[in-house]
């Protein structure tokens, strides 16, 4: 490493990272191009801008969540290839963290198994470095997500949160409504048995886990309704949410079962109410209506309404007399943890549920995933 080298990347950064216009970047990205010897200097730097996101309560699927949203896909894989380089000076963390990493060593393995990016000059490349170190910069501060030190899946628990998600991919993936809604019915079932056994083995232990949380992102459009969608579901899993409008994402709080059934049935209920919208959007036209924003957001908002009715009334037949104070405890464990690292929040009118039509084919559909009665648990 030249003398030069850190003076480059310090006079690139003046003039690139703290100015808005593009001639910035131009200027910027011009010195980093004309020496080649900044680029393991200009690296160290990314893995510093990295691990000052995590320290302002970021997590990698949070990052890679707004670079997707702000920016385009060759930040994407810098972003990627940043976050898992700056693995190596990383603190151990939780399993969620662990298994966002490995969900992005999996992308990139697949990336490359389908061919190698096309090559950029330097100039190119250098103004898209400056871009997402731009954007990692200004990344605000959020509420520090610790994941609870206490849970381990047992064998037990790896294999039911394989059956669930072994049947909503079948359902995400079945060209057959019926059969969807059976297996989405079938998925909640589990869920809820899952989450229950949690709560028995917790009154029975004698140390409780602690609530943890993670991020759900929730992206437009109708963003209001898939929220709303969002926080049924975890409801009815005995989580809280918080919606962070301007970032797109909700944090869950919950137990770590809970949290897990959260994140596998919102997702599949999302592609589900997806599908069945756009079926029913497609009756409206071929009856002379054409596609309205208020018909889609009414359909999402009603659907989310009468599945949390629906996934409650479901989740209330696993519980006895004798696991209501379990389950009181442990509701009164969640609120503290969402006080905790919410304490001021405010509540939302969720707007344009102004379609008569739309909310009617939502509910109906709704009504349709019958996530009905099941036997109680011993």
């Amino acid at each position: 490493m030249s003398s030069s080298t850190p003076n480059t990347v310090e006079r690139a950064f003046e003039a690139a990272l703290y100015a808005e216009s593009d001639s910035a970047l131009d200027t910027g990205a011009s010195m980093l191009a004309a020496d080649p010897d900044a680029d393991g200097e200009l690296d160290r730097r990314g893995r510093e801008f990295v691990a000052s996101a995590w320290s302002r309560g970021w997590q990698p699927a949070d990052v890679i969540r707004i670079v997707r949203r702000e920016l385009d896909d060759v930040h994407l894989v810098l972003a990627s290839t940043l976050i898992r380089a700056q693995q190596q000076d990383d603190r151990p963390r939780g399993p969620r963290w662990t298994g966002q990493l490995d969900d992005l060593a999996a992308e990139a393995a697949e990336a490359a198994a389908a061919g190698k990016p096309p090559r950029t000059d330097r100039f190119s490349h250098a103004t898209a470095v400056l871009e997402l170190y731009r954007l990692l910069l200004r990344l605000p501060t959020l509420e520090p997500l610790d994941e609870p030190t206490r849970h381990f899946a047992t064998p037990s628990e790896s294999r039911m949160l394989t059956r669930i998600r072994a049947l909503l991919a079948k359902a995400e993936a079945t060209g057959f409504p019926e059969e969807a809604e059976a297996l989405t019915a079938k998925a909640q079932e589990l869920s809820a048995r899952h989450s229950i056994d949690e709560a028995l083995l917790a009154a029975r232990a004698p140390a409780k886990d602690a609530p943890g949380a993670c991020r759900i992102g929730v992206e437009p459009p109708y963003e209001q309704a898939k929220a709303v969608l969002l926080d049924a579901v975890a409801t009815a899993n005995h989580c809280r949410t918080v919606w962070n409008e301007q970032l797109c994402f909700s944090t869950v709080v919950g137990f770590e079962a809970d949290l897990e059934a959260v994140e596998l049935l919102h997702t599949s209920l999302l592609v589900q109410a997806t599908r069945a919208m756009t079926k029913a959007e497609a009756a409206q036209r071929a009856g002379g209506r054409g596609r309205t924003k208020t018909f889609r957001q009414s359909f999402l908002a009603a659907y989310a309404h009468r599945i949390g009715t629906r996934l409650r009334a479901a989740a209330e037949t696993q519980v006895t007399d004798d696991l209501l104070p379990v389950l009181a405890s442990r509701e009164v464990a969640v609120t503290a943890q969402t006080d905790h690292l919410f304490p001021s929040t405010t509540t939302t009118r969720l707007r344009g549920v102004t379609d008569e039509a739309g909310w009617t084919e939502g509910a109906d559909a709704a009504d349709r995933a019958q996530v009905g009665t099941r036997p109680r648990l011993p």
